[in-house]
């Protein structure tokens, strides 16, 4: 792959990325579900409904 099929390869990846938490955050939403993250080593707990 040069450069730019890399670049491009990339930016479809991402965009399917963002995607799929869209779609999770929205079927979470309608379950009233949490979703758990991880940020340096901390797990914690949100609910979906606090996310945009």
């Amino acid at each position: 792959m040069n450069e730019r099929e890399l670049s491009k390869f990339e930016e479809i990846i991402v965009k399917g990325a963002h995607l799929a938490f869209q779609r999770l955050v929205r079927e979470r939403k309608k379950s009233d579900g949490e979703l758990v993250f991880s940020r340096n080593g901390r797990v914690f707990h949100v609910k979906a409904s606090e996310l945009e």
